[in-house]
């Protein structure tokens, strides 16, 4: 397990921002990605979208993934 966050680049609706998430997040987003059929920009630009302007970025995903996998384990 990573404990240093990794910095990667994103496009979100036009302009590129880095994202710092743990190698596990960054895997489980991608997993999410791949599972949706859904470019990974994409679904960024859709979790920035949704957020509180209060909560960053890469708070915003790594919450996203949590509960994609709460909902998915209550099944």
């Amino acid at each position: 397990m990573s404990a240093r966050p990794v910095k990667h680049s994103l496009t979100l609706r036009g302009h590129r921002t880095s994202v710092s998430l743990e190698d596990e997040f960054w895997a489980a987003f991608r997993a999410i990605a791949a599972e949706k059929s859904t470019p990974i920009n994409v679904l960024a630009a859709e979790i920035d979208a949704a957020r509180d302007p209060g909560t960053g970025l890469a708070s915003a995903i790594r919450v996203f993934v949590l509960d994609y996998y709460r909902r998915d384990a209550a099944r």
